[in-house]
């Protein structure tokens, strides 16, 4: 699994490509929890933070993760 390049090309698999890099995270301890909310048109995403308690869309979610696990690459 690489972060470089994005591999989604519409919400659904933006969403799913969120998930793989959540699911990274926590492998690498990067992140102590993360969750994922399913509906019938979306998901909402929950990343552990003391200022945040609003569900992140899948966007902000995979931004914020892909900056995460990028940082611990390094």
């Amino acid at each position: 699994m690489t972060t470089n390049k994005p591999s989604f090309h519409d919400e659904t698999s933006l969403s799913e490509r969120a998930e793989e890099l959540g699911k990274k995270a926590l492998e690498l301890g990067l992140i102590p929890s993360f969750v994922v909310r399913y509906f019938a048109d979306n998901r909402q995403f929950y990343i552990p933070d003391e200022n945040q308690s609003e569900p992140l869309t899948p966007e902000e979610a995979y931004m914020r993760l892909k900056k995460i696990v990028e940082q611990a690459s390094k």
